[in-house]
């Protein structure tokens, strides 16, 4: 596990200029990889290619060192990630007469590539940011794994292309600081997040997940092609039965594959379905038992009880963590700036602390990510199955007026997602257009409460234009395409940010068994009532792997992985909110609305209503915001 990055000028400067930016650029993600860090950089007439990297070695820990060439000199790569399947595919080319002369992921890679060309990407079963500089070609290849766990960014200026594992390596290398972008202050302030390609700033984008670059050094132009192509799903004849016994199977080989390392290894084990699954997996799979992780809060509840009957199961080595307010104001600062953009989802407090106490036990941890994506698992899914039924029942006309009384006989003055909360939101996301999953992903705001929030000059409508292009522009009212839509914003965008950023930040390596190419294409032929039975989600995942548990286990609640913001932001963290509503300050940013956002905002902490996701955005912009733009 690394973090990478890369210049092409077209200036053609000296190699040490080169190298004195690759250095600054690598000591600015020196947690990424603390181990070592590499160089390559190269002159030529009408260029100068620079790559580094740093490096968390994981696999290979003697022989790994990066960057890596082909052994005529004239084929280099740098690597972040981690490739799976490598031993396989090695054997493969082993047997076409290829030599290696390290053990290392990184060079299956290189002399895949070497054979194959691009083809060869295609074979990678892993989660990785990678760039090939093939002089014979005079060519360059920049890629990003199937379901974006690693980020890439990049950015294309009249005499330069540069790219880098996180936005801060390739923001400081620029000679003035980019604009923000409006699509992308419309983006973060709809989902918490910025999802591929858009990144918070003009002209600075994030490679899409499952796509690679494709520069050619003699036309100083590029091109962005996709690795595996997406077919549509198509259901298959198959019992329940049947495809339970293979899930299984898939489940098992996938936390199998995703075990491997030359260094300690544990599991985050919330207490949840997904956690609770692959932590059972892996505590079979091992010969030694195994590391687990919990983490709670000291002023609300938590899931540590479930997470330790677990744990008493697989007979772990338990290690539970307690974190309170204390704990957030001394960090909060440091968390939310690792991001170098805004980002406002609550459970990246907790992720950052859990990796921060896991990292002095191992430095890899298994995780259940992407189970709720893969099997169908989220709330949300519910919300939407019941915009069908509520619509074919409930006249527009009638809902509009239920909508109105709703913001005041629901209303919650408490910090919470419960009953209330979750009926006002399925009531703002209803739509007889077919365009409500789009406002049920929206954690922070709808698209109406978005247009009374951002001063006219910064609110752009239709912002999901890009993304219903990508599937078809149609509507999205089937389980399968809620999941196809998670995969392509909240896991990319949302999840798998906040888990690398807050994971990497603190040396550690996260991996998802659940996050593998086999498993997505599998479900993804499975008939929908395989995986929400009714109202009974993961239905399969859960039904293969219940006789390991305490009957009924699997079907409790999860509580989710969130943290009490909503209460923070009227104590310790109020004096710093309250700044970021100042009149003078709002019409000086023009950015917000004033009237709109005072409001908001004095209301939640007047307890007049409870607006914890609209406000905790809002403070995770303008901390940001003031941090880059006025400090």
């Amino acid at each position: 596990m690394c973090g990478i990055n890369g210049i092409i000028d077209k200036t053609a400067p000296d190699e040490n200029q080169l190298i004195n930016r690759l250095n600054t650029m690598n000591d600015l993600i020196f947690h990424r990889g603390p181990d070592e860090d590499g160089i390559y950089a190269k002159q030529s007439e009408s260029y100068s290619v620079g790559m580094g990297m740093r490096r968390l070695s994981i696999i290979d820990l003697t022989s790994g060192k990066q960057p890596i060439s082909s052994d005529d000199g004239q084929i280099i790569i740098v690597f972040n990630g981690e490739i799976y399947n490598y031993k396989t595919i090695k054997s493969r080319l082993l047997s076409e007469g290829i030599t290696f002369k390290t053990t290392s992921d990184t060079e299956v890679i290189l002399k895949a590539y070497e054979k194959y060309g691009t083809e060869a990407f295609k074979w990678l079963d892993g989660m990785y940011g990678f760039s090939i500089y093939d002089k014979t070609k005079q060519k360059l290849f920049i890629a990003r794994d199937f379901f974006g766990e690693k980020p890439l960014y990049y950015t294309a200026m009249d005499n330069e292309f540069i790219w880098a594992s996180e936005l801060k390596s390739l923001v400081n290398t620029l000679s003035s600081k980019p604009k923000l972008s409006k699509k992308g202050v419309n983006l973060f302030l709809r989902l918490t997040y910025i999802p591929a390609p858009y990144s918070i700033y003009e002209n600075i984008f994030k490679l899409e997940a499952n796509h690679f670059i494709e520069y050619d050094l003699t036309k100083s132009s590029f091109q962005i092609h996709g690795i595996h192509q997406e077919i549509p799903p198509q259901v298959a004849e198959i019992s329940f039965d049947q495809a339970k016994k293979q899930v299984k199977e898939m489940v098992y080989e996938s936390v199998e594959s995703r075990s491997i390392a030359d260094v300690p290894l544990g599991t985050f084990l919330s207490g949840g379905v997904d956690s609770s699954i692959v932590s059972l997996c892996l505590s079979q799979i091992s010969n030694k038992t195994i590391e687990t992780f919990s983490i709670g809060f000291h002023d609300s509840t938590d899931e540590s009880q479930k997470a330790q009957t677990v744990a008493d199961l697989i007979k772990s080595n338990h290690h539970i963590f307690k974190i309170g307010e204390n704990d957030l104001k001394d960090n909060i600062h440091t968390i939310l700036m690792n991001f170098d953009e805004p980002f406002s989802d609550t459970a990246a407090l907790p992720t950052y602390f859990v990796s921060n106490k896991t990292k002095e036990h191992v430095k890899v941890a298994l995780t259940g990510d992407g189970g709720d994506e893969i099997f169908g698992g989220y709330n949300k899914y519910y919300v939407g199955k019941m915009n069908g039924k509520y619509t074919s029942i409930v006249p527009q006309a009638l809902h509009k007026i239920l909508l109105k009384t709703s913001q005041s006989v629901l209303a919650d003055k408490s910090d919470r997602r419960g009953k209330r909360f979750k009926i006002k939101k399925m009531l703002k996301a209803i739509d007889y257009d077919g365009q409500y999953y789009w406002d049920i992903i929206s954690l922070a705001n709808t698209e109406s409460e978005l247009s009374q929030l951002l001063a006219p000059s910064y609110y752009e409508n239709n912002i999901f234009e890009y993304y219903k292009n990508i599937l078809g522009d149609k509507k999205i009212e089937t389980l399968t395409d809620y999941r196809h839509v998670d995969k392509i914003l909240s896991l990319e965008g949302g999840m798998l940010a906040k888990v690398d950023r807050t994971s990497m930040q603190n040396s550690l390596e996260c991996r998802a068994p659940f996050l593998n190419k086999k498993l997505w294409d599998y479900t993804n032929t499975l008939p929908e009532d395989y995986l929400m039975n009714g109202w009974n989600k993961k239905h399969i995942l859960k039904e293969a792997f219940k006789d390991q548990f305490p009957e009924g286990f699997l079907e409790k609640s999860k509580q989710g992985f969130g943290s009490p913001v909503g209460n923070w932001l009227k104590s310790s963290l109020k004096d710093e909110l309250e700044s970021y509503i100042k009149q003078d300050f709002i019409e000086e940013q023009g950015i917000f609305n004033p009237k709109t956002i005072i409001s908001l905002v004095k209301d939640h902490l007047n307890s007049k209503r409870d607006n914890t996701f609209r406000v905790w955005a809002f403070y995770c912009f303008q901390k940001w915001y003031v941090n880059i733009y006025k400090a």
